[in-house]
């Protein structure tokens, strides 16, 4: 069964994820810490479980779900990894911290581990996660989705009663929208959401309350 600590970090308030099983072997999903406190929250919640941490993964590219890719990389040697179509966004980290934040970052960027595709699967420990693609927010927006437990790690893509903004660059709403109609296609109504802000929620209340979802 898989264990899911969610933090939430940084002024925009963006959900991590730490999801692990009886194995020991963890994951990171959207690792947005971004002051020293809570850079420390997740060193330590990881030594004192004892957890082996075997990758690190973003839904997409923007600062606020990366700012503490260093501090993985740094402590547990894991490269960020990402959807090759959000490239772009994560090589523009420092511009990204100064536009939306006025934040000069005063360190470097890890190097890039492998970039993610749709389709492929994730694994560690016991438990396995699908990689979907779901455009719309940025270019390279995935989820995911581990079958075995229905629950779906949904980013910025789909929130509890609402959807990402489509308004930055590599966003449409028209590839959102087309994005919400695979993940209602795709995904169980009982599947449990853990959005990348807000609280969670299932594909069945977001089919029958989220405007952007039940209309299409």
């Amino acid at each position: 069964m898989l264990k899911i600590e969610t933090f939430v970090f940084n002024p925009f308030q963006e959900n991590c994820y730490i999801v692990s099983d009886n194995s020991g072997e963890a994951i990171i999903i959207d690792c947005g810490a971004f002051f020293k406190e809570e850079r420390n929250e997740i060193i330590e919640y990881i030594n004192n479980n004892k957890l082996e941490v075997k990758g690190l993964y973003a839904t997409h590219g923007h600062i606020d779900h990366n700012f503490g890719i260093n501090t993985i990389y740094e402590h547990f040697n894991c490269k960020p990894q990402v959807h090759i179509n959000d490239q772009n966004l994560i090589e523009k980290l420092p511009q990204q911290a100064l536009v939306f934040c006025n934040i000069k970052l005063d360190y470097e960027i890890p190097p890039m581990g492998t970039y993610l595709n749709d389709e492929e699967t994730i694994k560690f420990g016991e438990h396995q996660l699908r990689i979907i693609h779901t455009p719309g927010h940025s270019l390279g927006s995935v989820i995911f989705y581990c079958e075995e437990e229905k629950i779906a790690f949904t980013g910025d893509t789909l929130f509890r009663m609402s959807i990402g903004r489509t308004d930055l660059e590599g966003g449409s709403y028209e590839m959102i929208v087309n994005s919400l109609r695979k993940i209602k296609a795709t995904l169980p109504e009982d599947t449990t959401i853990l959005p990348g802000h807000g609280s969670s929620s299932t594909i069945k209340e977001e089919i029958l309350m989220n405007p952007y979802l039940n209309g299409i």
